[in-house]
């Protein structure tokens, strides 16, 4: 049997490199001043879609993901490694969505899309740490949803059966068919890029790729190649192209807001050698307390 698979991922400024630009006043993420990766846990996602789809021929995998123009990296990124094509929600309507707004535009996009017999994203993505958008995705549209896998180990044209994680143990589960699953960082990694796929897709861009190259006249290099092979154009949707509603999208749709941001940059001149006495431990955690590092 085959599947048509749908990929949730994510493109998400790397936490590692996180400074006292990150944030912007308004509470949402400086994207600008951080390098951008694709998210830990969906590359796990990935490639367990992967192998669904060596194992059942016939099978497809469609990324899904939204964010700016530069988010179409992530879709190259899927492509170079075995997916099929890829969708990127782009639109300045989505801007500053939280999980309820971010779950909305994806399953509107998810129905635009059409057929589908398993959505698999990551557990969470590493620049929010909910773990919410992919089971809000699930209610949204219906479906029954498995958290926390770690392997699927069986797909038949009416169920699934997979292991997941669960405190203290591995937990074996079967659900019917179409459903979303959310994988965990355990999982397998995702395979390197192929090739064979870089040689073919590195020239693939999206609408607004192909604007930034061609602005002040000039010309796209290798147009004829957009032309010849469909393949290369990334498909882009706005809010209106998968019907959506604009006041349920972005900062409208967002109910959470940020309330306050602090900063906090240790210095190395600012260590200090505690013994394990129970004066020092009390002293501490009563200092932490008064600068609000904990509490």
């Amino acid at each position: 049997m085959s599947l048509k698979i749908v990929v949730l991922a994510k493109q998400v400024p790397d936490t590692r490199c996180v400074g006292k630009d990150a944030m912007n006043a308004d509470g949402t993420i400086n994207r600008a001043a951080l390098p951008a990766i694709f998210n830990p846990e969906d590359l796990n996602a990935l490639e367990q879609a992967l192998r669904l789809k060596d194992t059942h021929p016939g099978s497809t995998v469609t990324i899904l993901t939204m964010g700016p123009g530069r988010a179409a990296e992530i879709i190259r990124e899927g492509l170079y490694r075995g997916a099929d094509n890829g969708y990127l929600l782009t639109d300045r309507a989505f801007a500053g969505a939280d999980t309820l707004a971010t779950s909305y535009a994806l399953a509107t996009a998810i129905r635009k899309i059409g057929e589908y017999d398993l959505i698999i994203g990551g557990r969470q993505a590493i620049d929010g740490d909910t773990a919410q958008v992919g089971p809000q995705v699930a209610e949204k549209l219906g479906l029954p949803q498995v958290t926390y896998v770690e392997e699927i180990e069986e797909v038949t044209d009416k169920a699934i059966r997979v292991k997941r994680h669960i405190d203290g143990g591995v937990e074996t589960v079967e659900a019917p068919l179409p459903i979303v699953l959310t994988v965990n960082g355990s999982a397998a990694p995702c395979r390197p890029r192929n090739a064979k796929l870089v040689m073919k897709y590195k020239r693939a861009l999206g609408g607004q790729e192909k604007a930034a190259l061609t602005k002040d006249g000039a010309s796209l290099p290798y147009a004829d190649q957009y032309e010849k092979h469909p393949y290369l154009n990334i498909t882009e949707w706005s809010v209106a192209d998968v019907n959506g509603d604009t006041k349920q999208c972005g900062l409208s749709g967002s109910p959470t807001k940020v309330k306050k941001i602090e900063n906090i940059i240790f210095q190395a001149k600012e260590s200090k050698t505690l013994t394990g006495s129970d004066a020092d431990v009390e002293n501490l955690i009563v200092e932490l307390l008064a600068n609000h590092t904990i509490g």
